[in-house]
C-alpha cells in the first residue's frame, strides 16, 4: 500500500513522544509514578552537555530531570534539586528512577498480569 506521506512525517507519525505512566518501586515498597517522553536525540545531547562529564549517572541525571513529569505534564525536579538527589535519596531509588527515563520507550508492566 502506497503513502502519500513523505519519508519525513512517516517517521515523525511513527515517533509518538506521548508521556508514558512509568512506576518505580521504591526501596520502602512504595511505588513512585511519573510520565516520561521517549527520549529525542536533541533531548539526548542536550543531557550530555549539561552533564559536563562522560559520567554515565551525571547524564542520567540530567535526564530525570529534564524529562520525569507529573500527570498534568509539570517537571517532578528541577537542576537546583541535583545536590539534594544526589545526598539525600537512596542510591538504589535513584538508580530505578533514572533507568525508568532512559527506558521510556518500554511498555510500563501491568502487576495485574
Amino acid at each position: 500500500m502506497a503513502s502519500n506521506l513523505s519519508a519525513l512525517d512517516r517517521l515523525r507519525k511513527a515517533a509518538n513522544l506521548e508521556p508514558k505512566k512509568k512506576e518505580v518501586e521504591l526501596s520502602d515498597g512504595s511505588i513512585f509514578e511519573m510520565y516520561v517522553t521517549p527520549l529525542t536525540m536533541a533531548e539526548r545531547e542536550r543531557a550530555q552537555k549539561q552533564a559536563k562529564s562522560d559520567d554515565a549517572n551525571a547524564f542520567a541525571l540530567q535526564l530525570l530531570i529534564a524529562k520525569a513529569q507529573d500527570g498534568t505534564g509539570r517537571k517532578l525536579f528541577n537542576a537546583a534539586e541535583i545536590d539534594i538527589l544526589k545526598n539525600e535519596v537512596k542510591d538504589s531509588d535513584l538508580q530505578s528512577l533514572m533507568l525508568a527515563v532512559i527506558n521510556a520507550e518500554e511498555d510500563t508492566i501491568d502487576p495485574k498480569n
